[in-house]
């Protein structure tokens, strides 16, 4: 699987119960997919026992971030097992809070959709999180191309 070239998300949520005043969490992610157009419908799958599968479990609303070409730091930070804190991360990455889910929307995503979850099918060692779209923005201005992953290495389309 690793000669099929895939496009790079950021997913986030936001975890209401860690911490005084919660905390947020995000995952690189490079199986993530449009399910349906009507009603709007997308798929990312997430590592049974990874802090997202946790906490998608317990928390409907998520969202997800396209990465731009030039966001290969992002992904790697936020794909890094035994990282840093989720909350020293974000302060690295210019984001807002979205206004459905409540999680972090990157700054500079080629697009950003906000989600609340439908279904989780067990699929093997993952979980298949079915989302309905609430809301969706393209909040990137440059002209730069997508980031996607092919054989163990982030790269752009440049």
């Amino acid at each position: 699987m690793a000669r099929l070239t895939a496009g790079v998300v950021l997913v986030t949520a936001f975890d209401p119960d860690e911490g005084p005043h919660g905390e947020d969490v995000g995952m690189t992610a490079t199986a993530f997919m449009s399910v349906s157009l009507e009603p709007p419908m997308v798929l990312v799958s997430v590592r049974d026992g990874s802090r997202m599968d946790e906490l998608l479990e317990r928390q409907p609303l998520w969202a997800a971030a396209v990465l731009a070409g030039d966001q290969r730091q992002t992904a790697g930070r936020f794909a890094m097992k035994g990282r840093l804190s989720d909350r020293l991360l974000f302060q690295e990455v210019p984001h807002s809070r979205g206004p459905v889910s409540g999680a972090p929307l990157v700054d500079d995503a080629l697009a950003v959709v906000e989600c609340r979850t439908e279904r989780r099918v067990p699929a093997g060692d993952h979980t298949l999180v079915i989302a309905r779209v609430l809301s969706s923005a393209l909040p990137h201005t440059a002209d730069g191309g997508p980031l996607t992953y092919y054989q163990g290495r982030y790269r752009g389309l440049d």
